[in-house]
């Protein structure tokens, strides 16, 4: 098709960004004119998504493992041109009426002629192909002659010498699976099957006799096998003749048969064969009458009983000679050709060659090959279909990430690869892990929080390991070792464990809380850390009282002079402090329970909210931050994608991504509730209580403004100090007046 004119692209708005939008057949067209900086994906794994890995294969034109924008353009050129209509590869059908082939482009024909092949072969009637078709390529030449792979097999020919030729070639040469799914012969194995047939009758003809008869082989067998040793004795009678002194030193060494002697012989017979195969003279000859070494001695007696020297002994000359006796032989056999084929028995091989059949099976290989192309056609009819059914919705999940964001549940991204069920929820936004260290690097940039699983079943051998986006609900349950539930898109269970966490807020909600959260785990972590630290401390004190205990009881003399008397002035002293600090801590809860009950109810309200917000609000904010900047590219690209755009996701898209199970409200009576309290008890048990608090209340002075004071000298001491001072003033004010009427008296006098 031409694609000069200007295509005009539509966009939307997808994951709060824009991008182009794939409708329509003419989109597929122009892909070659979108601009590179406009695709969402640059490139994806050629495997292990959710798009049959064939589709992906065909549609990966170099065949580098990775699909890219340049293999997404090819294909599209390539399966527009050869529809009639683009707006077909939108249908993602797997079958298709050939008529809608273009006949008028190259690879339309040949995908149409192709077509009607196939539908021939397999005797179907109707002009429509499908992918079950294509599937099995055996069967569409199960009843072809020729298939055009250059093979041929028994049912290629109906000559009978012919087919026993094939039959012969597959047996002794090894056979070729034709694409019939047959085994049979090609060019090569049927030149070399004959070159075999006719080698092997040569040297068959050209056979040296055996020296030995029929017992040749034994003796060969032996003889190859002493040789070594028996030259070794020579070498050694030699040296003791030149050195006579040497002689018990070249011979066996009783030492060494004494080391071995408490053994298991059977079990030895390497040491043994290592001593000379006899008895070391100064002569250098090896009387047949003499004992042999038992480890060689088998063979020995073998080769002589067949070869039968004339002399009483065997020099080495004579060895050398019995050696030579079937040299001719040995020679010819090494020469040995046509071997393969030596199963045939020679009556049947001479019987090949003489009907030479060579050149009418060669003629068949041909006529064969004179079909290659349309045979390779035939499978382009396959590649077409699986591309025709899976190419639109890669390209939506290339150009765009429009499954992804669909709000159809059941539509999923290419890169979705199940649904993982922990915690009374399904995470729907799971993918496989390629490269665990590559998720280590960047996962956490993702902003999500993210459970990774290792998960197995008995389906496979092969361990699978997945990550998981949690995007809904609390996470207080959500711990490493916990297991779960994996369900991948072709339905296969499996059995899930977490293995590893990433943390981010999942929640603004769930933010809130979190503060307590870490400040409970916290605490709880202290706790348990004290108390393990003051039981550690407290076994060691017994253990070591226990140790360094005396072993008779002192006497009771010397208790009471250690006796510490009592002290009364050091007792007093603690109660007063105890009583100092319950003091200044009731002084304190009174300033402060004074202050809240001046405010208002609406002031208290508000106080409260103050004091949460000032607790969560920094975790709220910052959760804000994060859930906005939430993104999946980070994941995508630890599993080998290159992601061209930011593909968020959003507080309200992420909600959609998890599930949380929704139970009918129903008032349902447990039979293993604890059953209730009697109501006399529980207003009993509600009245003491309400008294101790109100008594605490009272003994803090709580109940100061109600002319309820305290009993707690405490809580009185400025009001003493407040009366002296006025009683004071009041003694200063009577003198002063006194003093006065005596001055009034004096004067009155005068």
């Amino acid at each position: 098709m031409t694609t000069t004119k200007k295509h005009k692209w539509n966009f939307e708005n997808i994951g709060g960004s824009t991008r182009v939008k794939i409708t329509t057949g003419a989109d597929l067209v122009h892909l070659d004119q979108l601009d590179p900086k406009m695709w969402t994906v640059l490139s994806c794994p050629a495997s292990g998504l959710d798009i049959a890995d064939k589709s992906l294969q065909y549609i990966d034109t170099d065949n580098d493992g990775k699909i890219r924008v340049n293999d997404i353009i090819a294909t599209a050129q390539w399966m527009t041109s050869a529809i009639k209509n683009a707006d077909l590869l939108l249908k993602q059908a797997d079958n298709i009426d050939i008529k809608l082939f273009n006949t008028e482009d190259s690879i339309g024909k040949r995908l149409y002629n192709s077509s009607q092949q196939i539908l021939a072969n397999l005797g179907k009637e109707g002009e429509t192909i499908s992918l079950t078709d294509t599937k099995d390529i055996a069967a569409i030449f199960a009843k072809t002659q020729f298939n055009g792979d250059g093979v041929i097999t028994e049912l290629t020919t109906n000559d009978l010498d012919e087919k026993a030729a094939i039959t012969a070639a597959i047996a002794t040469m090894g056979g070729i699976l034709d694409r019939s799914g047959e085994n049979g012969v090609n060019a090569d194995i049927i030149e070399k099957f004959y070159q075999a047939l006719n080698d092997y009758v040569a040297w068959n003809e050209a056979a040296i006799e055996a020296p030995y008869g029929a017992d040749t082989e034994k003796a060969i067998e032996a003889y190859n096998a002493l040789d070594a040793k028996v030259k070794d004795y020579f070498v050694r009678t030699r040296l003791a003749s030149f050195a006579p002194e040497s002689a018990t030193t070249l011979d066996v060494q009783t030492s060494r048969i004494e080391t071995i002697s408490a053994d298991n012989l059977t079990g030895r017979t390497d040491e043994i064969a290592s001593y000379p195969i006899a008895r070391i003279s100064n002569k250098p000859e090896l009387p047949l009458d003499t004992s042999i070494n038992p480890a060689w001695a088998g063979k020995f007696n073998t080769l002589i009983s067949i070869v039968k020297p004339q002399e009483k002994v065997l020099t080495e000359e004579a060895w050398t000679n019995i050696g030579a006796t079937f040299a001719a032989y040995t020679a010819w056999k090494t020469a040995k050709k046509g071997s393969e084929i030596e199963s045939l028995g020679l009556d049947t091989i001479k019987k090949l060659i003489a009907d030479d059949k060579k050149q009418a099976l060669m003629d068949l290989v041909a006529k064969d090959l004179a079909l290659k192309e349309e045979a390779e056609s035939i499978e382009m009819v396959d590649k077409f279909l699986h591309i025709y059914r899976d190419f639109y919705r890669l390209v939506r999940n290339f150009v765009t990430f429009h499954d992804f964001y669909d709000k159809n549940k059941k539509v999923n991204a290419i890169f979705q690869s199940g649904r993982l069920i922990i915690d009374q929820r399904e995470c729907r936004m799971c993918m496989k892990v390629n490269d665990m260290a590559k998720h280590n690097a960047t996962a956490g940039t993702s902003g999500m929080y993210l459970v990774y699983c290792d998960c197995t079943t008995k389906i496979s051998p092969a361990k699978l390991s997945i990550v998981a986006a949690v995007t809904v609900g609390d996470i207080g349950d959500l711990i490493v070792g916990k297991n779960a539930i994996y369900y991948d898109n072709e339905g296969v269970v499996w059995d899930a464990v977490i293995t590893k966490i990433i943390d981010n807020p999942i929640s603004i909600g769930q933010a809130f809380w979190s503060p307590y959260r870490r400040v409970a785990v916290s605490i709880e972590n202290l706790i348990n850390k004290n108390a393990a630290n003051k039981d550690a401390a407290l076994m060691k004190d017994i253990d070591t009282k226990i140790n360094t205990a005396p072993t008779t009881a002192p006497a009771a003399a010397d208790a009471k002079a250690t006796a510490q008397p009592f002290d009364i002035g050091k007792f007093a002293g603690i109660f007063a402090a105890l009583g100092m600090a319950v003091g200044m801590i009731g002084t304190a809860l009174t300033s402060i329970f004074q202050g809240i009950f001046k405010l208002e109810w609406w002031q208290l309200i508000a106080a409260f909210i103050g004091i949460m917000l000032a607790i969560s609000g920094p975790a709220m904010v910052m959760a804000w931050l994060k859930l906005r900047r939430r993104n999946i590219a980070p994941l995508l690209n630890a599993n080998g994608w290159a992601i061209n755009a930011a593909s968020k996701i959003s507080i309200p898209f992420g909600e959609t991504l998890t599930d949380i199970a929704k139970f009918p409200k129903l008032k349902l009576k447990d039979p293993y509730a604890k059953k209730g309290m009697p109501i006399w008890k529980k207003w009993t048990i509600s009245l003491a209580a309400l008294t101790v608090v109100l008594a605490a209340l009272w003994l803090v002075n709580l109940f100061a403004w109600a002319k309820l004071p305290s009993p707690l000298p405490c809580f009185h001491k400025d009001k003493v100090e407040v009366v002296e001072s006025v009683e004071t003033i009041e003694t200063i004010e009577t003198t002063a007046t006194t003093e006065t009427e005596q001055t009034g008296d004096a004067t009155a006098t005068e």
